[in-house]
């Protein structure tokens, strides 16, 4: 396991909450219908695999996944399940296409008490503004500043904390990485 993943690992286990961040993978430039409706790319289609494999090697497959509607994040979310197995509950959210910020502080106000890691798969900028709103004093400054240039296709945000995801307000999560596809090689 690569150095970042397995410290990553490490900080993650010290925590009864687990929240996953993750942008898309890479899409087409165009849809059929719009942006709504763009493709992954041949690229988006391995870094979707690519990611599943190193949060899998982390022992950080989500219980749940709460994914944008729209076409690239499904095709993209479908790709990690195929590494993840049967066992993650997935729901699909127009919300977390178009609400923004509060789409993801309302997934996060109707999680389970007892799940220990979830995702919320989605967009940009929505996945760096909410890592930033997120991320608590304990984080490290220089994680919450990569967040300001965005979050790439197929980055990760994990953010963890004791407190179930309901109870989650604004700076309740440890930012314990900003991740990139490269960075689970």
């Amino acid at each position: 396991m690569a150095s970042r993943m397995s410290k990553t690992a490490k900080k993650a286990k010290q925590y009864d909450h687990v929240l996953i961040l993750m942008r898309h993978a890479k899409a087409e430039v165009t849809g059929k219908n719009g942006d709504y409706d763009r493709p992954l790319a041949e690229k988006g289609l391995k870094q979707a695999k690519k990611v599943a494999k190193g949060l899998r090697e982390m022992k950080l497959v989500p219980e749940v996944i709460d994914c944008s509607a729209a076409l690239r994040a499904r095709q993209t979310c479908g790709r990690l399940l195929k590494v993840f197995g049967d066992k993650t509950q997935v729901d699909y959210h127009q919300s977390l296409y178009d609400g923004g910020l509060q789409a993801v502080f309302d997934e996060l106000a109707h999680a389970k008490d007892k799940t220990r890691v979830m995702m919320v798969l989605g967009h940009e900028p929505t996945i760096s503004i909410c890592g930033q709103w997120l991320a608590s004093d304990e984080s490290k400054a220089d994680r919450i500043d990569m967040l300001n240039l965005g979050v790439q296709t197929a980055g990760v945000l994990v953010l963890a904390s004791n407190k179930p995801f309901n109870q989650w307000q604004l700076h309740d999560g440890v930012l314990l990485a900003v991740m990139s596809p490269m960075d689970f090689e």
